[in-house]
């Protein structure tokens, strides 16, 4: 029976590309450049998506991702722009957002009492924190774990030692992750030793995880 379940944020139980179109287009605008177009948020999502996975690979750190994706996209882009500064306005742009996928918040919110709930996220603190309090969804879990404050990266085992020493000992049978990332969420949750459960609303196949839903509503079924 799983008692615990451990939630990923981004792109699970919040519209992780809703929020980084907002976020884009909304720059764009602040720092003079024009129009983002969804062929240019397309080719960002790209290099971003690939220095995440680098990211997850422990090939770089966050810093260095953070700031990296934005130099590459905008040299390609053929635009002067100072990256840092993007960066660090896009972080906190990026958290004013949040836009629940599956009503996650209504689901997240019937399992109080039932299951305990934490939400797991290599998101960065600042964007996370004000995602998760604009969403409501800080104040329904037991507790929100952030890579950066843990000083460790999903898919590595530490990130989830550190989870466990600080929710008290627990039972890792009974303990599942959901995420949308089978490199970050369900290998981690495997290294971990935990059940895995990939939502996947597109529909893919994968032999990695221990369960696949579509809808976040069907973790109804696990309890």
């Amino acid at each position: 029976m799983i008692r615990t379940i451990l939630w990923d944020v981004d792109g699970t139980l919040l519209d992780f590309a809703a929020a980084e179109r907002a976020a884009m287009e909304g720059l764009y605008r602040d720092f003079g450049l024009g129009d983002c177009s969804g062929e240019a948020l397309g080719r960002y999502s790209a290099i971003n998506r690939r220095y995440w996975e680098s990211l997850e690979r422990g090939e770089i750190t966050k810093p260095e991702l953070l700031v990296r994706r934005f130099q590459d996209f905008f040299r390609g882009e053929g635009l002067a722009v100072d990256a840092e500064a993007f960066n660090a306005a896009y972080q906190s742009r990026l958290g004013t957002t949040a836009v629940p996928r599956d009503d996650s918040v209504e689901l997240v919110r019937s399992l109080r009492g039932r299951v305990r709930q934490y939400a797991v996220s290599n998101g960065t603190v600042i964007a996370q924190t004000r995602k998760l309090r604009r969403s409501g969804l800080d104040a329904l879990m037991d507790g929100v774990f952030l890579s950066e404050k843990l000083g460790a990266e999903k898919p590595d085992a530490a990130f989830f030692d550190a989870v466990f020493a600080a929710i008290g000992p627990v039972e890792r049978g009974e303990v599942m992750i959901v995420g949308d990332s089978l490199t970050s969420d369900i290998r981690g949750g495997r290294n971990a030793g935990i059940v895995t459960c990939w939502y996947s609303p597109e529909g893919g196949a994968s032999d990695l995880p221990d369960h696949t839903i579509r809808d976040l509503r069907e973790v109804y079924g696990f309890l």
